[in-house]
């Protein structure tokens, strides 16, 4: 393979791994994620365990620290730049472009991290909630679940598009289509996935 990853490494069917992408250690990931353009996954002292269907974007660093592994649910996105570094990410998160989510933080299932926000180490973020600025605080409590889950299925199919080559697969009528049907099925409450 043309990526470079480490003898340690175990990916599920990963939808997408870009040429650039940069994984090494002890990492595993669920079937159906996606590794964007200069993403680096190390995990050197502990161990980096990333769920199904996530997107690790553009430029995006996930490492371990302070002797604690990073965890990461199934659904979530990882957005351009951000770093996850010891940190636990619960289902179905996005974390903004940008952001940090550092030692020991906890970042339940369902929320949002805002664009360049900063999850100080040790801090706990409640299910269901959105956190900006910096230092972040939780600035509302909503269950994000339908833009969450929207964006990593849009990124999956978008993920399997780039494994064949192609990178049309947000535009055009079959896109609009199936994006209307995932959002009606997602605010009908069915839990779309992969």
């Amino acid at each position: 393979m043309s990526f470079t990853f480490g003898p340690e490494v175990a990916l599920d069917r990963p939808a997408y791994v870009d040429p650039t992408a940069r994984i090494f250690g002890r990492i595993s990931a669920g079937e159906g994620s996606s590794f964007w353009p200069y993403c680096v996954i190390r995990a050197e002292g502990a161990a980096v365990r990333i769920g199904r269907a996530c997107n690790i974007q553009d430029g995006a660093v996930i490492h371990v620290g302070g002797g604690r592994g990073t965890t990461i649910g199934d659904y979530c996105s990882i957005a351009h730049r951000a770093v996850v570094h010891g940190a636990e990410i619960g289902d179905d998160c996005l974390i903004g472009i940008g952001a940090v989510v550092m030692d020991g933080a906890k970042v339940g299932r369902r929320c949002m991290i805002g664009a360049m926000a900063l999850v100080p180490p040790g801090m706990e973020v409640p299910d269901c909630s959105v956190v900006t600025g910096v230092p972040g605080k939780v600035t509302s409590t909503r269950d994000n679940f339908q833009a969450t889950r929207r964006n990593a299925l849009v990124y999956h199919r978008n993920a399997l598009a780039y494994a064949e080559g192609r990178h049309d697969a947000w535009r055009g009528e079959a896109f609009a289509a199936w994006r209307a049907d995932v959002w009606q099925r997602l605010q009908a409450g069915e839990e779309v996935g992969i």
